[in-house]
């Protein structure tokens, strides 16, 4: 695997391919890593890489196939076409005849993945292939981490969506009563949107939980953005930079000075993440909007 600072996320991307496509029985190996808070997916795939270009585009994370599975459960899927969970009969019906099975999984990440892999084969991975395939996860993972530290491309930070989402952000004092005006600010936003009192209140608390990490690791005033469509998704962003005692760039663990003792969020939210860079840390969490929360 190639280091993060040689070349970015395209080398890494092109030598995670070139190392999976090796297995033995592979006809396809497809990349996503997880952008916008967990809301989409940047995907690549072993046909749409040559030895000097990357060709990327965004999936939507969720819709119901292997690959955005992994990512949002952190669960691998793996196994035959015919042993694969029906909901994915679709995906496995559209695959040529030469795919006979199919391994997905996770590039594990601070709280949620930073992505994952997906690797069509003409037979089912063996035990010792499959601890290959993870451990070549595990090494791009870190790579991308410490990628998006150098680069400043993180996965934190969610943009406006296509289907008639609404973002809207406001700035937070250094100050104690920081919390209790972002909830202030994030409960006026859902009221508005017209989201049950339960969701609200499990949101309002997640971001408690943020803010008030963001005051006593950071000091200094934070950005609070959250974005709403069949998702939501709620970052905070300090700008404390690093304290003298502060792990150093390079280090894998963002909340190693920044965001212990998130159990909170990570219990309640359906996924949440954490990247640091050299000016300060951004830590999301997002909530799914389904039937029994989008009403009060």
């Amino acid at each position: 695997m190639p280091d993060a600072s040689a070349g970015g996320i395209d080398e890494i991307a092109r030598g995670l391919l070139a190392d999976v496509a090796a297995l033995p029985g592979v006809r396809r190996v497809g990349l996503a890593l997880s952008e916008g808070g967990g809301r989409r997916l940047r995907f690549t795939a072993s046909d749409r890489t040559d030895g000097e270009h990357v060709d990327w585009c965004h999936i939507d994370a969720y819709d119901d196939v292997p690959l955005t599975s992994v990512v949002r459960t952190g669960e691998p899927v793996l196994g035959s076409r015919a042993s694969l969970d029906k909901r994915f009969d679709a995906f496995v019906s559209a695959q040529p005849d030469e795919v006979r099975a199919l391994a997905a999984v996770p590039l594990p990440g601070i709280g949620s993945p930073v992505g994952g892999v997906v690797v069509f084969l003409d037979r089912a991975l063996g035990e010792r292939e499959q601890r290959l395939l993870e451990a070549r996860a595990r090494r791009a993972a870190d790579a991308v981490r410490q990628a998006r530290v150098r680069t400043d491309l993180r996965d934190d930070d969610p943009e406006p969506s296509d289907d008639g989402g609404r973002t809207v952000r406001t700035v937070l004092d250094d100050d104690p009563r920081a919390a209790s005006a972002a909830r202030r600010f994030l409960r006026a936003f859902l009221a508005e949107a017209g989201v049950s009192e339960d969701f609200a209140a499990t949101a309002e608390l997640c971001l408690s939980e943020l803010v008030t990490n963001a005051i006593v690791h950071a000091g200094g005033g934070s950005e609070l953005r959250a974005t709403l469509d069949s998702a939501l998704t709620v970052s905070v962003r300090d700008h404390g930079g690093q304290a003298p005692d502060a792990a150093p760039i390079d280090d894998l663990d963002p909340l190693r000075v920044h965001g212990r003792g998130l159990h909170l969020v990570e219990a309640l939210s359906d996924r949440w993440g954490s990247e640091r860079d050299a000016v300060g840390t951004s830590v999301w969490f997002s909530l799914e909007l389904d039937d029994d929360r989008s009403a009060g």
